[in-house]
């Protein structure tokens, strides 16, 4: 593929639009909701509001799993742009304050008449693992006139979020963005999000892959899920025969890169005290794109979204604190 100009973006993400709202709670407030450890699960209006209500004080923040990636690509220093829907309401005007704050291009117009913003109950265990109850609201109407062909068109990578597979229109955002980018000479990279996606759409998402995907980030669960198998050699095999490269992460294992025959294993960054998870797939994404948008080694992409991915589970919150950028350079990374 031969790209006929140089990208004003390195990464334009589509992506559910959500608020998060993060805060602490131990196994029994888990079992009394009905929330099993670990999972993401889609909730309507009415249980979001008795939901927020049980939940332990926290810490809202604008978040989305891919509005958390290209916050990272501008903590990197990297320009990103961001297609989302947002509602025009409170949380709308703080999710779009924020993005826009981080450094990220966000010109997606508001949705005027329907549901409110979206948001993300996400109750975390001391452990760091977080399990997330999500309403979608105005997230779940992005539809394919909402795409921007041009600021897709000048992004070098276009970056599609799984768990925006779910509604029909946004399918069809999807396809148009895949379109888009590869009429303008760009690639298309893909993350599979959470099991419950594949599960309900793996047809759909290799599918898609095939036909649309140059780069694909599942961890190693969706892997396993996508091509119903344990071996995870196997399964590495067969989405490398789908794609230009892709990332596996394994947690404290580290991460598999995938490119034709060439593995690719990238150590996890030590991390003192794992805080809360939240974000972690989300930052990896961010420094391993960046990485491929500015034509590093897969080494060294995959080394940017360890880091990331380390600095973001070592605090609250789904976004970094600190300047990407800076630990990589002390690092001595290259960007």
């Amino acid at each position: 593929m031969t790209q006929t100009a140089p990208a004003r973006h390195d990464v334009c993400a589509v992506g559910n639009a959500i608020v998060d709202v993060l805060a602490p709670c131990d196994e029994a407030f888990l079992a009394r909701e009905g929330l099993p450890k670990g999972s993401m699960q889609l909730i309507d209006e009415a249980r979001s509001a008795a939901l927020y209500d049980a939940m332990a004080p926290g810490v809202e923040a604008s978040g989305g799993s891919a509005g958390n990636t290209v916050a990272g690509v501008g903590s990197f220093g990297g320009q990103a742009a961001y297609i989302g829907k947002v509602a025009e309401d409170q949380l709308g005007e703080v999710f779009s304050h924020d993005i826009r704050a981080a450094g990220v291009v966000f010109t997606t117009p508001y949705l005027s008449d329907g549901p409110g913003t979206g948001r993300c109950l996400i109750n975390v265990t001391e452990d760091g693992q977080r399990t997330m109850a999500t309403y979608l609201g105005a997230a779940n109407q992005l539809s394919a006139a909402d795409i921007d062909e041009a600021l897709i068109a000048d992004s070098a990578i276009v970056y599609l979020e799984g768990y925006l597979f779910d509604p029909a229109p946004a399918r069809e955002a999807f396809a148009r963005a895949a379109e888009a980018a590869h009429r303008a000479g760009r690639r298309v990279a893909i993350t599979l999000s959470d099991t419950f996606v594949v599960d309900r759409w793996r047809p759909e998402l290799l599918a898609f892959i095939e036909a649309s995907a140059d780069i694909v980030l599942a961890n190693r669960a969706e892997l396993l899920a996508l091509f119903q198998t344990e071996e995870f050699d196997a399964a590495c095999d067969a989405l490398a025969e789908r794609t230009e490269v892709s990332a596996v992460t394994c947690s404290e294992d580290g991460s598999v890169l995938l490119r034709g025959d060439e593995r690719v294993r990238i150590p996890a960054f030590p991390v003192g005290r794992v805080i809360d998870t939240t974000g972690a797939g989300d930052q990896y994404a961010a420094g391993f794109l960046l990485g491929l948008a500015r034509g590093l080694e897969l080494p060294d992409a995959g080394a940017l979204g360890a880091l990331a991915a380390a600095e973001v589970i070592s605090h609250w919150g789904p976004r970094p604190l600190v300047s990407l950028e800076a630990l990589a350079r002390d690092r001595g990374l290259p960007l």
